[in-house]
């Protein structure tokens, strides 16, 4: 699809607002400003997060990062996972993968990057012709008249023509126009604790990940020496709120629940109570009846998280961003947000229906799963990757013109 092109230069620069400054803001605030868009991302944290596990960039999205022009950048910081071990619960291996096998990806074509080399990449690129609030967020939305009145946290009032939640899956832009999170989040059954720790264990490129029925321990290595990133998940049939704000109640409920583990699970746990980045969470998706409400619309995890347990939690922030920037082209807010919504909602729903398999392949919760599980990736183990799955590029991305 290609739209006719326009002469911006005549038309009012309409001012806009982005609240998130991690995947989804940066890439909705570079295809806006190409569209003429006065934007402004804000951000609570002080500065753009570096760091973080590596994340997958894959079919559409991929597509994104090309038209972006930070495609080569990207490729020069990708990981090369090599390998993908399985061990059962008394350590010993079940099967040793290529990585592509079980993701479904496509070897020498999609990326996986450190999130933070991804965010930095983002932030490079619009960095120059978009305003940036650091230290400070959304605390009130005003739409009664025909414009968006917003309040900061740190006490600031502005107007905007439209305002963007991509403030994530427990998004503040999301609440204020919609209402409370729990009525959209869907829990997939899983927590899960990810943080750092020394690579005392000579990892190089690849994944450790140790099993039992409703447990998993993984240690990921995305360099040849530097830090591992250490996973725990397991299987916890309602959400643990209390575990959620209390680090004290969180670090006493995974200690419980791994206490007669073996392999190296033990040695993690004393990592993760004296780690600085503990990150620890509900296993979600997020699914919301609309994507907008009058001036005020959402990307990325804030509309449609899809749960780690797809790998395409990145990549359809990337996509959801384009095509928000594309359908708002030539459009009012109203016609542009049911754009969006109606020509990306299909490839949401794919991408998140992946979720099912994803569990199924990484946690199983009986030993009887287990044994199936095993058994499966044995039998991948002599086939080659099967190429990737189309819900990764099932979605066609409509021409960008100025």
């Amino acid at each position: 699809m290609t739209r006719a092109t326009r002469d911006i230069r005549a038309t009012p620069k309409r001012r806009v607002l982005i609240s998130g400054a991690s995947v989804a803001g940066p890439a909705l605030a570079f295809w806006l400003n190409r569209y003429g868009y006065a934007v402004t991302v804000v951000e609570k944290a002080g500065t753009v997060r570096s760091g973080g596990y590596p994340i997958d960039v894959r079919g559409t999205a991929l597509e994104v990062v090309r038209r972006m022009g930070i495609l080569s950048r990207l490729r020069d910081v990708h990981i090369d996972l090599r390998r993908l071990r399985f061990l059962d619960e008394d350590g010993s291996e079940v099967v040793s993968l290529d990585p592509h096998a079980v993701t479904g990806g496509v070897g020498g074509q999609d990326l996986e990057v450190r999130r933070g080399d991804l965010t930095d990449a983002l932030y490079t690129a619009v960095r120059d012709d978009v305003e940036f609030l650091f230290d400070d967020s959304i605390e009130t939305l005003d739409q009664s008249g025909h414009e968006v009145d917003v309040t900061f946290r740190g006490g600031g009032r502005r107007t905007f023509d439209m305002v963007f939640g991509a403030d994530g899956v427990h998004s503040r832009t999301r609440e204020l126009i919609l209402g409370p999170e729990q009525q959209f989040h869907r829990y997939l059954g899983y927590c899960f604790a990810v943080f750092t720790m020394r690579n005392t264990f000579g990892l190089a490129r690849e994944t450790i990940m140790w099993n039992s029925p409703g447990r998993a321990a993984a240690l990921y290595a995305a360099g040849d020496n530097d830090d591992v990133h250490a996973f725990l998940t397991f299987a916890q049939p309602e959400p643990p709120f209390g575990a959620f704000a209390n680090p004290a109640a969180r670090q006493d409920l995974i200690a419980t629940t791994f206490a007669d583990a073996g392999w190296e699970v033990p040695g993690m746990l004393a990592a993760m109570r004296d780690a600085d980045d503990v990150y620890f969470d509900g296993v979600t998706q997020i699914h919301l009846p609309r994507w907008s409400s009058g001036r005020v619309a959402l990307v990325g995890d804030a509309a449609y998280a899809p749960s780690f347990l797809t790998g395409q939690g990145t990549s359809l922030a990337l996509a959801g961003a384009y095509m928000l920037a594309s359908s708002l082209a030539g459009r009012d807010h109203a016609a542009g947000f049911a754009a969006y919504e109606r020509d990306t909602r299909d490839f949401v729903t794919v991408n998140q229906g992946l979720a099912g398999k994803g569990g199924a392949t990484l946690f199983p919760t009986t030993a009887q799963e287990l044994e199936q599980r095993n058994n499966r990736l044995r039998a991948l183990s002599s086939m080659p990757p099967a190429g990737g799955r189309p819900a990764h590029s099932a979605l066609i991305l409509p021409d960008f013109e100025i």
